[in-house]
């Protein structure tokens, strides 16, 4: 008889460790660099066991720091926490343009920055401090005609951008330095505090162009978008690439972070629940309305003591 082969077990794999894949929430990640933030929208749905899952404003692949992820119900939430002021860390340098602004991009002029000392720098940066006119960059996510600028631009095709009004409201060196390159350059770390839709690539570009220099951005970390900071981060590369999905933001904690909060009885929460207008007064466009610690809605004042509802979140 043929001798009988005994198979040897193979160890069982590790399981993703899942929460329920109805709950509803935000995470607060630490994006890796390459990383792009679609991708980290896909592991999350993994991670998650949902597919509801967005993220509250791109960062590009370059870029790493605090990127906004909602689960389920919480995606409805991130159009407005996009709009939340934000912040930032950036290294700019001075003495080459590319035609991306950034480090990812090809050199289009290596002017290079001799003669160029830190008084001229700060003064520089100083002049683009407060509400500013800025045209965003050709490779940007700005739909030209339903398609992405970036996309345009890596088809070959000539993209020029409407300048918009942005603010900044911080814009502060930190550091100027001699750095290594094909020409002589300045390195400079900044931190900047900006309104939604200003791009740091883009005040690289035009710092450099003000001082006759070029300028692109080799280095930007996101530390905050609104009231959420790496303080609060609960992915980061490791989790990323791990099997567990940690516990999300409750809904309401998101709103009391994100918004003015107004807690409603009983009476006022059923009648949220069929989306209608409530003779109440709210302090801001939107307000979050809470009843028992759960996240109910976001209403919008509507004359004295009278809110309409933006969105209906309960159920």
């Amino acid at each position: 008889m043929p001798a009988t082969k005994t198979r040897t077990a193979s160890p069982p794999r590790p399981r993703t460790t899942l929460p329920d894949p109805g709950a509803s929430g935000l995470v607060v990640v630490d994006k890796p660099q390459g990383w792009t933030s679609h991708q980290v929208v896909g592991r999350c749905r993994r991670l998650y066991g949902t597919r509801k899952v967005g993220h509250g404003g791109t960062l590009d692949p370059m870029a790493t720091g605090v990127l906004l992820v909602g689960v389920n119900r919480a995606t409805r939430l991130l159009g407005y926490l996009a709009g939340h002021d934000k912040s930032y860390l950036a290294t700019i340098r001075l003495g080459i343009d590319t035609n991306t602004d950034d480090a990812d991009g090809e050199a289009t002029s290596t002017r290079g920055a001799l003669g160029v000392g830190e008084a001229d720098v700060r003064a520089a940066v100083a002049g683009f401090v407060g509400p500013i006119s800025q045209v965003p960059s050709s490779v940007s996510a700005i739909k030209v005609d339903g398609k992405r600028a970036y996309a345009r631009v890596r088809a070959g095709e000539q993209v020029e951008l409407a300048a918009r009004q942005v603010t900044v409201s911080r814009f502060e060196v930190l550091d100027v330095r001699p750095a290594e390159a094909s020409v002589a350059v300045l390195d400079v770390d900044v931190v900047v505090d900006c309104s939604s839709g200003t791009y740091i690539r883009a005040l690289a570009r035009d710092i450099g162009a003000q001082l006759g220099t070029g300028g692109h951005l080799t280095a930007l970390r996101r530390t905050r978008v609104g009231g959420f900071d790496l303080d609060l981060v609960a992915l980061d590369a490791d989790g990323l690439a791990g099997e567990s999905a940690p516990e999300l933001l409750s809904m309401a904690e998101v709103a009391r972070r994100a918004f003015d909060v107004v807690d409603v009885d009983a009476d006022a929460a059923r009648e949220v629940s069929f989306g209608r207008a409530l003779d109440i007064s709210v302090p801001t466009d939107p307000t979050a309305l809470l009843r028992d610690h759960q996240l109910l809605a976001l209403y919008r004042p509507d004359g004295p003591a009278h809110a309409v509802p933006v969105a209906v979140l309960a159920g």
